[in-house]
């Protein structure tokens, strides 16, 4: 069993994204075959199962989610807009990863965004803040009480939950991006501290060999903090 999930906390990771934000992109070869010596993200045992769901993606439709990701490769992650670093962080990680990866590998990737903050986050402003990162991302809404339904069926995720703050109140959230594979199961989670080589490594692994074998063992990854803390 895999352990429990980080947490995203407000004011974690602003310098890290900076940083990241200044590195160059890194040329991909093709790697080798699954390996714990460069694993990039953190294997999940037992693979979480791709969940069934229809929220309102960015153009105002219901989106599928297991419908419209039924081939190549998923990222999905739960986050918001007002975010001030962890998920500006990690889109940021996926969209350069996506650039550095070879065209025929990238094109087989597809990345959804599901704002846990949907009182704030209008379709509009969730399809501009992603524009940011990539056009190709799909974003999507529900209410909170169904966004949680889902990362409750995910088992690794926290719930989200509202942190009130002298200024309104922030997001706790989960700061791990899955992949869901070809089988509709997710055998790979990437924390924010995944490294650019990381990424690349490992999805150019997804697509091109498949799932990481149950034999590299679970995890790690940091522990979760109980919602809402």
């Amino acid at each position: 069993m895999i352990p429990a999930a980080p947490r995203a906390r407000p004011g974690l990771a602003g310098a890290a994204l900076l940083l990241t934000l200044a590195l160059p992109l890194t040329g991909c070869s093709a790697p080798g075959p699954w390996s714990r010596a460069d694993l990039g993200g953190a294997i999940i045992i037992p693979p979480i199962a791709k969940p069934d769901f229809t929220f309102t993606d960015t153009r105002g439709r219901p989106f599928d989610f297991r419908s419209a990701t039924r081939e190549g490769i998923t990222l999905l992650y739960f986050g918001f807009t007002h975010c001030a670093d962890v998920c500006p962080l990690q889109m940021d990680h996926v969209a350069r990863a996506l650039r550095a990866l070879q065209p025929a590998v990238a094109r087989q990737i597809r990345v959804v965004f599901v704002t846990t903050d949907s009182a704030r986050d209008s379709l509009p402003r969730l399809r501009r803040w992603l524009d940011h990162f990539d056009a190709r991302f799909v974003g999507v809404t529900a209410g909170l009480d169904r966004v949680n339904a889902v990362l409750g069926a995910l088992r690794i995720l926290p719930q989200a939950a509202r942190i009130p703050t002298d200024s309104g109140y922030d997001m706790g959230h989960s700061a791990l991006v899955l992949a869901f594979g070809r089988d509709d199961t997710s055998r790979v989670a990437f924390p924010p501290s995944t490294t650019p080589e990381g990424w690349t490594r490992d999805l150019t692994r997804l697509v091109t060999i498949g799932p990481p074998p149950d034999s590299l063992g679970p995890g790690p990854l940091p522990p979760q903090q109980p919602a809402g803390n």
